[in-house]
């Protein structure tokens, strides 16, 4: 993965870990209900954007790269288990 696209993922998932972190306080503190939910998804949404950047680098580095070394095929295969897990 390029760099400036690692430093992105990173931050995302550095943001969704104090968020969590903060979810986690907001259940202590016994905070309503639907503020929590808020936060749950708020930090799904970043999960899913750190999770995309990691696919399209994935496809247009390592995939391509499968190509040219003849090994294609499998990586479309993972490509595509990994897309239907996400899916589900």
């Amino acid at each position: 993965m390029q760099s400036a696209d690692r430093i992105q993922v990173m931050n995302l998932l550095k943001t969704s870990k104090g968020q969590i972190e903060g979810i986690i306080k907001m259940l202590e503190d016994d905070r309503y209900c639907v503020d929590v939910l808020r936060q749950i998804l708020a930090v799904q949404a970043l999960l899913k954007k750190a999770n995309l950047k990691i696919i399209d680098q994935h496809i247009k580095h390592c995939v391509k790269q499968a190509f040219t070394d003849g090994h294609g095929e499998e990586k479309v295969d993972e490509i595509i288990e990994l897309l239907d897990k996400y899916a589900k």
